[in-house]
């Protein structure tokens, strides 16, 4: 067992010194580091160490299978990953992303066309921004990772419209792989 310390670009030395100490005293890690995930400190220590205590195995997957998720989820979670950063606390659990429709294209790209579902009609303003500019920013961050990951183009298509209750929908859970029931405990 390790321990990870992270944002230590955001703590004093003596205050990372006394949590690691602690942390150390009360639980038995074998090895502790100190990173800055966002700058990269650190963190390339701690990938070669999880790397070195991960024991052999079968691959659980086909080698060219990329993740255990269908693309349009995938799609949708880079979509809502984006809107999260952008709007940092405004709205992200007030809002979902539905991938709606894949199409393959003769030239290789693929057309995707996604609705953001928010609670309420202020959210709806939020997610646009002033002439569009926060929709335009999150669809231009979430095309190009999209592009990046799946390694072909990507068009794609935001559309933001007021869903009241869409939390209360099993749909939406059940199209993430959960247990609508699950969730209301």
């Amino acid at each position: 067992m390790a321990l990870a310390i992270n944002k230590i670009d955001r703590v004093q030395s003596e205050r990372l010194l006394e949590i690691a100490a602690d942390m150390n005293a009360a639980f038995p890690f074998v090895r502790t580091f100190m990173i800055s995930a966002e700058r990269g400190h650190g963190v390339d220590d701690l990938r070669r160490w999880l790397a070195a205590e991960m024991p052999a195995g079968p691959w659980l997957y086909p080698e060219d299978q990329i993740a255990d998720l269908p693309l349009r989820m995938i799609a949708a979670e880079t979509t809502r990953e984006k809107l999260t950063l952008r709007l940092h606390e405004e709205l992200p659990y007030n809002l979902t992303v539905e991938t709606e429709s894949w199409d393959e294209r003769k030239d290789g790209s693929v057309r995707i066309d996604q609705v953001i579902y928010v609670a309420r009609d202020g959210h709806k303003g939020i997610v646009l921004g002033k002439g569009g500019e926060t929709l335009k920013a999150v669809g231009q961050a979430a095309r190009t990772e999209m592009a990046e990951f799946l390694d072909r183009k990507v068009h794609l298509f935001l559309h933001v419209k007021v869903r009241p209750g869409w939390q209360e929908e099993a749909e939406r859970y059940s199209e993430m792989g959960l247990d609508f029931r699950d969730t209301r405990r």
